[in-house]
């Protein structure tokens, strides 16, 4: 078969001959790989920049993706730390951690919406009592990640929704998705008020708004609840002490290991629906497997899907 394969960390993706996958435990099957999104995540795993890479090289990298068993049914799988990834016209998965998806879905679209959808959808689910009524903010809006963390914190209930980002285009084009202000990172200071923040930037611009967001607070007694989940910006930020003390702050992180690969399965089935009926605007884009080199790199809006 054909798989996208990675030699060291500072290496591209090269496309060609893989040997057969062969599915090994109680619970793995070998599935025909349809479609698997080129997430930041899948990056960072690949170049060692996320904590859960292993270095163990030869990989082919995909954290997840739409696929076909053997019976023909199409599952929505993510895949566990293994060198054997959905970027290839086979892989092999743990039934344990897919779910079954209507035969009539657009595998692209799943497979671009999964991942980014479920790191704001599992942190306010399941890091978080989030309640109806409450006020967001989201640091990073302007990703795939943050633009759907807006629309998904609406859906969830939430009363306002602030987008912070740098794009001033990219921003502006939120509201249609449920943004009550769009705001710059010099102009936090005007959320200062809310519940929650969803961050996916980390670093130094989310460590320079977080004093002016808590200097701010009508109520600094008021809890705030800081949720990091990705470090677009940066794997550190320098936080002063004055923020803990000088307000009710708490900062959680979402990810893999602070949420249970059960807990991550079973809000599956609802976020497939939600994508796939179309309650979630998505962008992606279908390209060729074999075109993986010239486009591992590239930096655009839409979610990059690989088609094998």
């Amino acid at each position: 078969m054909h798989a996208a394969v990675i030699t060291a960390y500072d290496a591209p993706p090269v496309y060609g001959e893989h040997p057969e996958p062969v599915a090994q435990g109680e619970h793995e099957i070998v599935v025909d790989v349809l479609a698997a999104g080129l997430h930041h995540l899948t990056r960072a795993k690949a170049d060692g920049t996320h904590y859960s890479a292993t270095g163990v090289f030869p990989l082919v990298p995909g954290a997840d993706g739409v696929v076909r068993d053997s019976s023909g049914r199409l599952r929505y799988a993510a895949l566990d730390d293994t060198n054997l990834g959905t970027f290839a016209e086979r892989t092999v998965i743990d039934t344990r951690r897919s779910v079954a998806l209507p035969d009539d879905v657009d595998p692209v679209r799943i497979a671009a919406a999964i991942n980014p959808g479920m790191s704001s959808w599992v942190a306010l689910r399941r890091r978080i009592t989030f309640r109806e009524g409450q006020r967001v903010l989201i640091l990073g809006a302007t990703g795939s990640a943050g633009r759907m963390a807006v629309q998904i914190a609406k859906r969830f209930g939430a009363a306002q929704v602030f987008a912070v980002g740098r794009d001033a285009t990219r921003l502006k084009a939120l509201s249609d998705l449920g943004a009550d202000r769009a705001l710059t990172f010099d102009e936090v200071a005007a959320a200062a008020d809310v519940d929650v923040v969803l961050d996916f930037v980390w670093g130094t611009p989310a460590a320079d708004a977080m004093l002016p967001i808590l200097t701010a607070r009508a109520d600094r007694s008021a809890p705030l609840t800081w949720i990091q989940i990705g470090s677009m910006a940066g794997a550190s930020a320098l936080i002063p002490s004055t923020a803990l003390r000088s307000a009710r702050l708490e900062i959680v992180g979402s990810g893999i290991g602070s949420v249970s690969p059960r807990d991550f399965i079973s809000e599956l089935p609802e976020l497939v629906n939600a994508v796939a009926e179309g309650a979630v605007d998505v962008q992606a884009r279908a390209v060729p497997l074999s075109q993986i080199a010239r486009t591992w790199s590239e930096k655009t809006s839409e979610r990059l899907v690989f088609v094998p």
